[in-house]
């Protein structure tokens, strides 16, 4: 006795043989990392009478990405596998500094570039570094590097500029170990670079 079977289902009965042999490979899962940086203001902050625009951190093609990025030795880069930002490095950081920056309540006003808000200052940024460091051996030390320039705007003129970095040491080498480090080494830059812009404003004439 023979059995015909339609031509087109040929192609679903292979995939379903190929499935139970093993053949096709299983979707890899991918765990997706959210760091919430808190941030407090600090009292020493100045209040400060203009309004500020925060611009979108330059950052190189790795770095301006959704995947976590590892230095496992000096000069060489690498992605974890399986692990990715909810969004890129330089969005990360631009969020926090708005967020924090207007929890303050020192600026009569702060928003992104293309915001509600056309600002007398603007904060440009560049990350050159976000990445998990295991070129030292052992746990991860995160690091992150960012330059700033506060650039006012009716002149085009930089009025100052200065580099900010962190590192934290992550307490496993785990992509959610190295995720809780991200999120404290932005903590302190975004902390650091809210002072620091807020100081700067104050002593504008």
């Amino acid at each position: 006795m023979s059995i015909s079977i339609p031509a087109r289902a040929l192609p679903l009965l292979l995939l379903a043989a190929l499935a139970g042999c093993g053949v096709v490979p299983k979707k890899t899962q991918i765990s997706i990392h959210d760091p919430q940086p808190v941030v407090q203001s600090d009292a020493a902050w100045p209040q400060v009478a203009t309004q500020l625009v925060v611009q979108r951190p330059l950052a190189s093609r790795i770095l301006d990405g959704n995947r976590i990025v590892v230095r496992p030795q000096p000069g060489e880069l690498q992605v974890y596998r399986g692990a990715s930002w909810v969004q890129p490095a330089p969005d990360m950081l631009q969020t926090a500094l708005v967020r924090t920056l207007a929890h303050s309540g020192k600026l009569d006003g702060v928003a992104r570039r293309g915001g509600s808000i056309a600002g007398q200052y603007e904060l440009a940024l560049e990350l050159h570094r976000f990445d998990a460091d295991y070129s030292g051996g052992g746990n991860p030390n995160t690091v992150l590097e960012v330059s700033a320039q506060l650039i006012r705007t009716d002149r085009n003129q930089i009025v100052a500029h200065r580099m900010f970095q962190a590192s934290i040491l992550a307490n496993g080498m785990s992509a959610h170990d190295v995720s809780d480090a991200f999120e404290q080494a932005l903590a302190k830059v975004t902390h650091e670079i809210s002072g620091w812009s807020l100081q700067t404003l104050h002593r504008q004439p």
